[in-house]
């Protein structure tokens, strides 16, 4: 695809800054649009201007509150005004980051707004493509986090595959210079793990001392799940980055960080 005008919401967090690092690499001219760059999605504050002469926008912005009327108000109102925004501005394909499992997971406050987020792109007139990721391991901690109970994390024993946002990004970059599928593109790591194994490795490598209990009945952010609820189809795109490899540059950058 010849060189093209992207926008980029959300261009300054972890997966947007490192997509627009990649576009910019192949040529394209691309607007990293945030709140810090006066972008707000959410009064619609200099959409417009933005929006001006592009062929494609990618949404990768993240609620920054995880209350559940929040979340849901912040998708729902950021995704009308953009899509509208888009229309007005004749651009040809929005590109969305999603979940992998997120229609599995009405039961979590924060994926019931990125269910509605999801509804409002396909109800658009815009020509759209829906990137479904798998957990990235940059958010392992969190989830360990969100898990604790006292010196005990409880996580169900159930399949995860997670990825590195480096190979998020990669993807999404390719589906953004790409025709819209009108349709959800599944993404994920190489290799399938149990959510207690990989937190306790994870824990283990970082010399975290709290002890991780399988239990099948823990929530995940809200939700109950299944054994294959976070896990992608067969037809899912791949990325290279194994969780291993992943883990140690991420001990040694944070003993270089100090």
């Amino acid at each position: 695809m010849s060189n093209i005008k992207i926008v980029v919401i959300g261009g300054s967090g972890l997966i947007g800054s490192k997509l627009v690092k990649k576009l910019r690499e192949h040529g394209h001219e691309v607007v990293a649009a945030s709140r810090d760059s006066g972008v707000n999605t959410l009064t619609g504050e200099g959409l417009a201007e933005a929006m001006r002469g592009a062929s494609v926008v990618v949404d990768v912005s993240n609620s920054p509150s995880f209350e559940d009327a929040a979340v849901l108000k912040f998708f729902e109102t950021s995704t009308r005004n953009l899509v509208a925004a888009e229309a007005e501005a004749g651009v040809g394909h929005h590109v969305a980051l999603s979940v992998v499992g997120t229609e599995r997971l009405s039961e979590s406050g924060y994926f019931r707004g990125k269910i509605a987020q999801e509804k409002l792109i396909r109800e658009s007139s815009i020509p759209y493509s829906i990137v479904h990721a798998t957990q990235f391991f940059e958010f392992v901690k969190s989830i360990a986090d969100a898990a604790t109970d006292g010196s005990r994390v409880r996580l169900a024993p159930v399949l995860i595959q997670p990825m590195a946002s480096d190979d998020v990004a990669d993807a999404v970059a390719r589906i953004a210079v790409g025709a819209p599928v009108n349709g959800i593109v599944e993404v994920a790591g190489p290799e399938q793990f149990r959510l207690d194994e990989l937190i306790r490795q994870d824990l283990s490598a970082r010399n975290d001392p709290r002890d991780v209990v399988a239990d099948p009945q823990a929530r995940y952010f809200g939700a109950v799940l299944s054994e294959r609820t976070l896990v992608p189809g067969d037809d899912a795109r791949l990325g290279e980055t194994r969780f291993e490899d992943w883990l140690g540059l991420s001990l040694t950058a944070t003993k270089t960080a100090r």
